[in-house]
């Protein structure tokens, strides 16, 4: 790709690492907005540009989506690739940038928990870039600074969309902009010259609530109140009555109960390409019951879906390894056609994003025959004593069959998104 038309605030990008006012750019606002492009790129230039041999960060949650969202559209980008040769090394995680007489080292980091600290530890970097900060936590990012200060014209560079406004990179970095000597561009998608009318039209019915105040509005606001509110208020439009015809095969979620929560299980349909997704049936009993009282339902529960549909694949919460085991044995035992997987148990607030995506773009339904997790996707709320996104789990709503229900998609949550969502 190459950059043929810029934004006013996107030629800032480009331009203010040059003139010697700022020792840090922060880019935030909405997805779609064209910041992380314009960022990467000039990044890139500037070390280039201002250094010879010397060593960068670039940041991401993880390694592997800071590849994703960084090192490959890098290497794509013409107006890099034209003057320099790229060269990505995935064994030691390490980008290289050679030509014009120069050749610069980019380590890549991943930031995911409060031990990733350590992974920065005791190198000298000349600049870093961070892609989603607002995912990375203060311990790492403020490693990751500390790494930069012996280097006289080091530089940061910081991108995120929007959380709460109680966030620690709001309240420390972007309201503190001008203390800490960092310019701050609020992006908006209008500032992307690249987004037709059209698909700025689309993109506003993408996500609905504290999702469309944060990635389409570019707020930071705190989550509160129901989550799935367009389900809530439009209900009818979401729960049918007959199954479509056009299901391409089935998965069934399974989540065990214990300690006041219930044993449920979704089996959800995928038609072809991915285009819709139906929660079809549903298990739902919370009462405690003995192991194998608990397998035998399972089993019912299989065939019972498996005599509707093509149904070969079952996810179960993997904190439980003890009932896996037994059910693993119980079916082998009756030769039951089911493969086993464990969940893969993606962070609860994608999930939701993703829940919230599908119904945003009414690709999403459930039958009548899955009462408790309609009244599930209605009840479900944020917990207002928590400053993160978290879901509300007190023991008096029914998480058990949201998780249920997640787990039965999560293999093709990311494919079902690049179908039809959005990214930065």
């Amino acid at each position: 790709m190459t950059f043929t038309k810029l934004s006013q605030k996107q030629k800032t990008v480009f331009k203010w690492c040059y003139k010697g006012d700022y020792n840090a750019i922060i880019c935030d606002g909405a997805v779609r907005s064209g910041k992380t492009i314009c960022m990467i790129t000039s990044f890139i230039l500037w070390a280039m540009k201002s250094f010879d041999g010397a060593v960068f960060g670039i940041c991401g949650k993880t390694v592997r989506s800071a590849e994703r969202n960084i090192v490959m559209p890098l290497q794509t980008i013409v107006d890099i690739t034209a003057y320099f040769k790229v060269t990505y090394t995935r064994s030691v995680n390490m980008l290289t940038v050679e030509g014009m007489g120069r050749k610069n080292t980019f380590y890549v980091f991943g930031g995911k928990d409060e031990s990733s600290y350590t992974l920065i530890q005791g190198i000298t970097l000349s600049g870093v870039f961070f892609d989603e900060v607002a995912l990375m936590p203060r311990s790492f990012v403020e490693q990751a600074v500390t790494r930069t200060l012996s280097v006289e014209k080091a530089k940061l560079w910081f991108n995120c969309n929007p959380d709460n406004q109680f966030h620690w990179f709001y309240t420390d970095w972007i309201l503190k902009a001008d203390e800490r000597n960092a310019l701050h561009l609020h992006f908006l998608m209008s500032d992307n010259p690249t987004l037709s009318p059209a698909q700025l039209e689309r993109a506003e019915k993408q996500f609905t609530g504290v999702f469309h105040d944060r990635y389409i509005k570019g707020l930071w606001r705190a989550a509160e109140g129901i989550i799935y509110e367009q389900f809530t208020n439009n209900v009818a439009d979401f729960v049918i009555s007959a199954v479509p015809r056009d299901i391409m095969y089935t998965a069934i979620g399974f989540d065990f109960g214990g300690n006041g929560s219930a044993h449920a299980g979704v089996c959800t349909g995928f038609t072809p390409g991915l285009r819709r997704t139906i929660a079809l049936e549903e298990y739902y009993r919370k009462e405690i019951i003995s192991p194998s009282v608990l397998y035998d339902d399972m089993i019912a529960f299989i065939l019972r879906c498996q005599e509707q549909f093509n149904v070969y694949d079952i996810y179960l919460d993997n904190a439980e390894t003890t009932l896996i085991r037994g059910f693993k044995t119980e079916i082998a035992k009756r030769k039951i056609p089911i493969n086993v997987h464990n969940a893969r148990k993606y962070e609860i607030l994608d999930r939701i994003r993703f829940t919230n995506l599908l119904m945003s773009q009414y690709r999403f339904s459930v039958t009548e025959k899955c009462p408790h997790l309609i009244e599930a996707f209605q009840s479900a709320v944020w917990d207002s004593k928590q400053q993160k996104d978290v879901r509300l789990d007190d023991g008096n709503y029914n998480i058990d069959s949201l998780d249920a229900f997640e787990y039965s998609v999560e293999k093709n949550m990311k494919k079902i998104i690049e179908i039809g969502g959005l990214s930065d």
